[in-house]
């Protein structure tokens, strides 16, 4: 169980309103390309800007369309831990198969609250029903310590997984040495997937993935090698993908009339703006996030391009799939500019 890709899908907008027929399209597009699973509404899905009514109505879509085709996990988490029960409560009558649950960001519980006042309280509410800890500090200001998950795992049977996000390999390998050999590891960054898996003190199980976005078949595919011991195809995967790896986080160095400043753009907008110039549904983000700047724009530019033009197997799923031309997409200068901030804009 939990073995393989589980892409962390995008939510789709036409007009600040959920495209459902442009979800249709990506959860279609990741099942033909055979994924272990989706993740519905997880902070890739902009989780924090969706009504919880929209929040709902996407897993429910999912969990529909993945019946008997892959796993659904639902992004459930929440900095309150009401809200979060009650986002469960509407996932299990989905018929989903795990609730993956964010630490509570803002809010800086330590760890023991985190497993007391959090998870606890949900993994007994909801006992048969898997419950995946997301433990990503850099973006919750908060965390789960290995020693808190041994005691949640120890005491609830359902927390058997977790997605690691810390970037900290030695964070993991004390994850897997306290709770033991059968307990399940998720990578949560693209690009330490491979290390993940191959490195005998981690032993992750698979990846909870971005760029599964747009490349799902190669991302399954890696995770599939390394886990059959064809150790110089997942190597040559994950070479492949590398420049992709690299966007799920766009750092420039923009000019302001005071001095350059740093501007990072956050997943999911390079994705989102990816996936808009390769003529995928996605649309724009919601605010506050907004577009990329020019600068951050050709780092993506360039990332998919070098894909392209090495390792063209890559993208040609998508582009069969959404019947789109991606190398006069990448050509086309003129589209790019409606993605990305212009001068006066900014």
């Amino acid at each position: 169980m939990f073995k393989g890709c589980y892409t962390a899908l995008i939510t789709p907008f036409i007009d600040n309103q959920i495209d459902m027929n442009g979800l249709d399209q990506l959860v279609a597009f990741q099942i033909e390309n055979k994924v272990s699973g989706i993740v519905a509404v997880g902070t890739t899905g902009e989780s924090p800007t969706l009504l919880w009514n929209e929040h709902n109505t996407v897993i429910k879509f999912i969990a529909d369309k993945t019946s008997n085709k892959c796993v659904c996990i639902a992004g459930t988490g929440s900095n309150n831990t009401k809200e979060s029960i009650t986002a469960v409560g509407h996932a299990v009558d989905s018929g989903v198969t795990a609730a993956l649950m964010v630490d509570p960001y803002y809010n800086g519980p330590s760890s023991m609250e985190i497993r007391k006042e959090y998870y606890e309280p949900v993994a007994e509410k909801f006992p048969d029903l898997p419950i995946i800890p997301y433990i990503i500090p850099g973006r919750t200001g908060t965390q789960l310590f290995p020693e808190d998950l041994a005691i949640l795992k120890e005491n609830h049977k359902n927390v058997f997984a977790v997605k690691e996000a810390t970037g900290n390999i030695d964070n993991m390998k004390k994850t897997r040495k306290l709770c033991g050999t059968e307990f399940i590891i998720l990578s949560g960054d693209d690009d330490k997937t491979y290390e993940m898996i191959s490195d005998k003190d981690i032993q992750s199980s698979g990846v909870i993935s971005v760029i599964a976005n747009i490349a799902p078949k190669a991302i399954q595919d890696m995770v599939t090698a390394s886990h059959e011991g064809d150790d110089l195809k997942a190597k040559q995967l994950k070479e492949a993908l590398s420049p992709l790896f690299k966007l799920v986080s766009v750092v420039s160095i923009e000019d302001t009339p005071y001095g350059p400043v740093s501007c990072r753009a956050r997943n999911p907008l390079p994705c989102k703006t990816l996936m808009q110039v390769l003529g995928m549904p996605s649309g724009p983000c919601r605010q506050p996030t907004g577009k990329m700047t020019k600068k951050g724009m050709s780092i993506v530019l360039e990332a998919v391009r070098t894909v392209n033009q090495k390792n063209p197997e890559i993208l040609k799923p998508l582009a069969r799939f959404f019947n789109v031309d991606i190398e006069s997409r990448l050509a086309d200068e003129k589209m790019h500019q409606q993605f990305i901030y212009s001068d006066e804009q900014r």
